[in-house]
Parts: structure tokens; sequence; C-alpha cells
């Protein structure tokens, strides 16, 4: 007669912490904003500048500087172009830019992109469905996007965790 021993059931956290979850900072990304209480591992993504370990394929944030998104709306147009479009496949995403409405409006900066220029494609980018989130500066947009990855690990952990408890 063999008897069998059960195994204990794993127990499953009540909640996702913020220091459970490991974000992924693409290794080309120059100025990498602080995560924490995240923590952070450097890699490389094929989308975007920030994810999360294991939802690679889900969560995408690009990041973008002023400077960056004069660029994008004028000389690298193109690349840009089709950086957003790998961003739409993403079901997490968006892009975070180190400046504020008020600043863009303002146009204080040396490019020959006129801030209706800026505003029509961060615009332009909102109504293809890629969200847009103007931080203000670089310290706002860490606090944005750490919050914003753990948003999306949690939220991705509470529905496999209700599938697992039936």
């Amino acid at each position: 007669m063999s008897t069998t021993t059960a195994r204990p059931k794993a127990r499953i956290p009540a909640d996702l912490k913020p220091e459970h979850v490991t974000a992924i900072v693409d290794s080309r990304e120059q100025t990498p904003l602080d995560l924490a209480p995240l923590k952070s591992v450097a890699g490389t993504l094929s989308t975007g500048d920030y994810s999360v370990v294991g939802l690679e394929h889900v969560v995408a944030i690009e990041r973008k500087s002023l400077a960056d998104l004069l660029g994008c709306v004028a000389g690298e147009r193109d690349r840009f172009e089709r950086e957003v479009q790998r961003l739409l496949a993403y079901p997490v995403r968006a892009l975070m830019v180190e400046t504020s409405w008020p600043e863009i409006e303002a146009g204080g900066w040396r490019s020959k992109v006129t801030p209706a220029a800026a505003m029509g494609s961060l615009l332009g980018w909102i109504g293809q469905g890629l969200p847009v989130i103007l931080a203000g500066d670089h310290e706002r947009a860490g606090r944005c996007v750490s919050r914003l990855l753990f948003i999306a690990a949690r939220r991705r952990w509470r529905e496999n965790r209700a599938m697992v408890r039936g």
C-alpha cells in the first residue's frame, strides 16, 4: 500500500509590493530614471526604455527629454514614428516627456521646431492611442514611470492570482 504525502499548498501573498517588482532599464538609456522603490536591472528592450521583468511584451515606456522630443518632431521623425507604431502594440504603453505643456507652449528653445509643431505631434501621437505624460522634470518622470510600471505589474499579478485561486 503506497502512501502519498500531500504537498502543502503554496501561499500566494495577498498583494504585490513595489519592492517585489523589478524594472528593466534599457541599456541604451543615456540618463536613467530613479525608479525606487522598484528594483532595477539593465537589459536590452526591443521597444521603449522601461519595462518589467516578465512583462517585456506587455509594458513599454519611452522616455524623452525636451531636447529628445524636439528631435523626434523634426529630424528623427520617421524613426520615431516607427517607434510609436511598435509601442502601440503593447497593452501598457506610454511616452514620458520631461517637460510641461506651458514649457512647450512658450517655445523657449533653440530649434526650428515651433511650439505648434511640438504640440501637434504630441496630440497626434495621443490620437493614435499612445498616452503622453508630460511629467515636468526628470525626477517626476522617474516617479511616474515607477508608479506606472508597478500598476501594470500589480494588475497582471492580480489577474494571475485570481486564476490560480479559481
